[in-house]
């Protein structure tokens, strides 16, 4: 039973996921207790391959306020733990144009490691961001309706 810490809300409106993973995050302990408390920011931040490692980049993780002098640089990036085919494999995926590595969910899994899931996304133009919504709208409307007529 994973317990999950905050979802990228915002990812799945400006982007198409087309594919997800899951991989776990290098951090410090008191970032660790920080993430415990749910003090972090996925808004604008992105992935990148460098050198067959992945990056994290623009990750807000706030201070623990405990943690004293042992607090690190919120805004630093932050090293994915991935496997090298994986890497290898999404870095084949990210040289085709317009790709791009989105962190949609920081959770626990089971074991207590901070897991993140990527996504490998499209970006979506303002008429398929319409087009979503309509959707949405309409799916929602058809549900009411159902649940009237019962």
């Amino acid at each position: 039973m994973s317990k999950s810490i905050l979802t990228n809300r915002k990812a799945y409106r400006d982007y198409e996921v087309l594919e997800t993973l899951e991989c776990g995050i290098e951090l410090k302990g008191s970032e660790v207790k920080s993430l415990r408390a749910g003090k972090i920011n996925l808004n604008d931040s992105f992935a990148r391959i460098e050198k067959l490692e992945a990056f994290l980049y623009n990750a807000l993780i706030s201070h623990y306020m405990e943690a004293s002098y042992l607090n690190v640089d919120t805004n630093r990036p932050r090293r994915l733990l991935l496997h090298k085919n994986q890497i290898e494999r999404i870095a084949g995926k990210l040289a085709q144009k317009g790709l791009t590595l989105i962190p949609l969910k920081v959770y626990f899994n089971d074991r207590g490691f901070v897991k993140l899931e990527l996504g490998l996304c499209k970006g979506k133009k303002l008429y398929d961001k319409r087009e979503s919504i309509k959707r949405r709208e309409t799916d929602l409307y058809l549900r009411r309706a159902i649940k009237n007529r019962r």
